[in-house]
């Protein structure tokens, strides 16, 4: 019997392995590339990011010529098979060309608009985290579950930001969490610090706003461990992102709805 699904994570392993492999030769020599500004002097694309991607892109459609994509760099293009892989060649860009550690590739895939699938690659770390809905989440083969000792007092918690975060609000976030005993973490990559929260490392990750190609193969990867997550929506709009373990999410939660009113 075919498993349309499987046969497909498990391409999408050989491929983000693939990409990381060449991400990781463009970070070895990542002071020759160029930079170019996109939203803002904050949110940057690089010719490794491009070149990644279009690697992605290929080698999936030399398997799946039917299926469509949804990339950082390379936009949409519509499938006829009922899936789509959502890109994001290297999470991280910033860190990535300032040398530091916390970047990786993403891959989630999409049926009928819905995660069924993802693939996160930390080359640095020497990392492989997946995830298949109904199937489980995995961090190099080793099945991953929720923390139920983790509270809000115990662990940290990462907070997301971008150009789209106002100021006023990313200063209440980080003062409301340490009000209630928290201590906040960042690293520049959200897919790393999501899936974080599925390992077990992190007590939760909130971000005001992220694109899908950022969080939907680490949002799958928290739910399969048991963890909670927030909504997302199932277009190309992205939204606010908030996953936590079992014993934070009520607390982390107060904390956002604080912060929101603080912020006005």
């Amino acid at each position: 019997m075919t498993d349309p699904v499987g046969d497909r994570l498990a391409l999408a392993c050989e491929v983000a392995a693939e990409a990381g492999r060449l991400a990781l030769d463009f970070f070895a020599r990542r002071e020759s590339l160029a930079v170019e500004a996109k939203a803002s002097p904050q949110d940057i694309v690089s010719r490794a990011d491009r070149e990644v991607e279009t690697l992605i892109r290929r080698r999936l459609s030399e398997r799946h010529p039917e299926d469509g994509f949804l990339g950082e760099e390379h936009g949409a293009q519509a499938g006829t098979s009922g899936f789509t892989w959502v890109i994001d060649p290297i999470d991280g860009t910033a860190p990535f060309l300032a040398g530091l550690p916390h970047w990786c590739v993403v891959l989630a895939l999409q049926q009928d608009g819905r995660t069924v699938a993802g693939v996160i690659e930390h080359p640095l770390a020497r990392e492989t985290f997946t995830a298949r809905r109904g199937g489980g989440a995995f961090l190099n083969g080793e099945r991953l579950h929720a923390r139920a000792d983790l509270r809000i007092g115990n662990c940290n918690v990462a907070l997301g930001a971008s150009h789209r975060t106002p100021p006023d609000v990313a200063a209440a976030l980080v003062r409301e969490l340490m009000r209630r005993g928290g201590m906040f973490y960042r690293n520049g990559s959200g897919a790393i610090m999501l899936a974080s929260v599925a390992a077990g490392r992190l007590g939760g990750y909130y971000e005001p706003h992220m694109n899908p190609w950022d969080c939907l193969a680490a949002m799958l990867m928290v739910e399969e461990t048991q963890g909670l997550a927030s909504p997302f929506p199932e277009d190309a709009s992205g939204g606010m992102v908030l996953v936590a373990a079992p014993n934070v999410w009520e607390d982390l939660t107060a904390v956002v709805k604080a912060a929101e009113g603080q912020a006005g």
